[in-house]
């Protein structure tokens, strides 16, 4: 029976849900009004006043709202409320009007209630969400324990994440976005920035290379790449979502305002005794902005070469040819290969008082006291090539280009390797020999690549076995042969181990080790280059002249027990 359909009498008057309970002997009519009046005062729902009165218990005042107005009824105790749908409807207005989210179905949205007669909140559904909201009749006492714990997910949830204050200090050189009054106090909420202080320290000392912050529809994910792999590390109310952004956008010095395009930004925080950078990028998805903050720790380019994984012959190759006095070194990879801290230890080692170095990057991940940096600007028009034209006026010694993309780059650095310089870079391939190819399909002469080009070193990372739990695997023989180990190799000397996994690594692998394929520039592969040979040309040349590749670089980590024969396989090619 609908509401409006109840006979007219004096209860009349009464709010819906007061007729209902009157006309279904719940409540006499004096009662009635002297709990809406009550509720009026205190500016509260009826069906609270009610509740908190003990005038009808929860249960009972349901059931007779569905009878009487003929809509279904939900045990919300028998609902998993971890998967209800949220930020469809704002949990201020939620919380308001005393509704509860519990899915949609084409333009129709199903909300929970214990008043489905309130025609103010159906409106603002209406208006807010573009759908048709139907309502479903849920018990007071289990709809206000779920909203309260929802309510409280932003604040307590977050603190709780956080597991309290920090002293995390914020190294900001322009501290004038943060003096913004519209949104001081978005970006300064309590529990937020204690939150993002929380996962920022987590993920130094989980040894973590990236974070990364990503909203989906009806839940927020935070995940950790650690040791090459990501995990997923926790997963905050999604409400929280916007005020994060707003905080990270201030400390990184980016536009809040924006969120339509991508940023980038950078921000430095005081670890400890030391200050550890932090790259950020901003990317505009469906249900919010993902942002992946890169952990720049500046001892990663202080290992020293003995701690990055060459073989002995692959570092005596690559220590010999950057000390020339010109040339070009290329480092070859793919995106988080370690390429860039690669270079950075060679430069280390060349950054002597009398020694000029320059690098151009897009952006300068790491600060190397003594290297002129400079960041690539394509919008003020300080691309690779301008500031490579620049540095040669500078009387530069060492030349660092963070990344050859095109011709003009490729061109201008071979003529500095040329002409005197020592020039080093990167490129995106998958080896050493493919790299040749690439800068001929580029446009780049055959004799100006044989002419500069001196080494390539090609690399992967690979999770390194931990030392704590790693156990001999078994694994049969046809699978090392079919992996690529000649039957020589299979004389019973060594053994390979296996990922076990205990408190102290992450399933097995603490840390990784690199995987190198590093070749030398020889008179032989200088003609296959001026002959215009392919890349398997140049690959069985160096194979010839003992140079590893990818595979074989790994199966000789797999027999010193750094790693397994699993992680060589799914990191390198046969």
């Amino acid at each position: 029976m609908a509401v409006d359909t109840l006979v007219e009498s004096p209860q009349s008057a009464l709010s819906g849900v007061a007729r209902v309970l009157v006309h279904a002997g719940k409540l006499n009519a004096k009662a009635a009004e002297d709990l809406a009046r009550g509720a009026k005062e205190r500016r509260t729902s009826f069906v609270s006043a009610v509740v908190a009165a003990g005038a009808v218990p929860p249960a009972d005042l349901a059931h007779a709202l569905s009878s009487s107005l003929a809509l279904p009824l939900l045990d919300l105790n028998a609902v998993d409320v971890a998967r209800l749908p949220r930020g469809i409807v704002d949990s201020k207005l939620a919380l308001q009007y005393q509704l509860l989210v519990l899915g949609k179905r084409g333009n129709r949205l199903f909300i929970g209630a214990a008043d489905p007669t309130d025609q103010e909140a159906a409106e603002r559904i209406k208006f807010a969400t573009q759908m048709s909201p139907e309502w479903v009749i849920v018990e007071y006492d289990k709809l206000m324990r779920v909203l309260e714990a929802q309510g409280a997910d932003v604040n307590q949830t977050v603190e709780n994440l956080a597991g309290g204050d920090f002293d995390f200090d914020v190294t900001d050189e322009d501290t004038a976005a943060q003096e913004n009054a519209e949104v001081s106090q978005e970006v300064e909420d309590a529990p937020v920035v204690r939150f993002l202080q929380k996962m920022l320290i987590d993920a130094i000392n989980m040894r973590a290379s990236d974070l990364h912050f990503e909203p989906f529809e009806y839940n927020y994910r935070v995940r950790f790449r650690i040791d090459g792999e990501l995990r997923e590390i926790t997963q905050p109310p999604i409400a929280i979502k916007d005020k994060l952004a707003s905080r990270i956008k201030v400390i990184s010095r980016m536009d809040i305002a924006e969120k339509r395009v991508p940023q980038d930004g950078r921000m430095k925080l005081k670890f400890g005794n030391k200050a550890i950078d932090f790259r950020i990028s901003t990317l505009p998805t469906l249900f919010g902005e993902k942002i992946v903050i890169r952990i720049l720790d500046p001892s990663s380019a202080k290992l020293g070469i003995e701690a990055l994984g060459y073989e002995k012959v692959e570092r005596e190759r690559l220590m010999g040819v950057i000390q020339r006095p010109y040339g070009m070194v290329l480092v070859t990879g793919p995106t988080g290969s370690g390429k860039t801290v690669s270079l950075y230890t060679c430069l280390n080692i060349l950054n002597q008082p009398g020694v000029n170095i320059c690098t151009v990057e897009d952006p300068a991940e790491i600060n190397l006291p003594g290297v002129n940096q400079v960041n690539v600007n394509d919008k003020a028009g300080l691309t690779f090539a301008a500031a490579l034209k620049s540095f040669l006026r500078q009387d530069p010694d060492i030349i660092m280009v963070g990344e050859i993309r095109d011709l003009e780059t490729a061109d201008i650095a071979i003529k500095a390797a040329q002409t005197g310089h020592m020039v080093m870079s990167t490129l995106h391939t998958n080896d050493a020999p493919t790299t040749l190819t690439r800068l001929l399909n580029m446009g780049v002469a055959p004799f100006n690549i044989a002419a500069s080009v001196l080494l390539i070193t090609a690399q992967r990372l690979a999770r390194r076995l931990c030392e704590n739990c790693k156990a001999p695997a078994d694994y049969p023989r046809e699978a090392l042969l079919r992996a690529g180990f000649a039957e020589t190799d299979l004389d019973g000397s060594w053994k390979p181990y296996r990922a076990v996994g205990c408190s102290a690594c992450n399933g097995g692998y603490k840390g990784r080790v690199g995987l190198y394929q590093v070749m030398p520039i020889t008179e032989s592969i200088q003609r296959i280059i001026l002959a215009e040979g392919t890349s398997m040309d140049i690959a069985a040349q160096a194979q010839k002249e003992g140079v590893r590749d990818l595979r074989q670089a790994g199966l000789l980590k797999v027999r010193n027990g750094a790693t397994t024969l699993e992680e060589v396989i799914s990191v390198t090619n046969e």
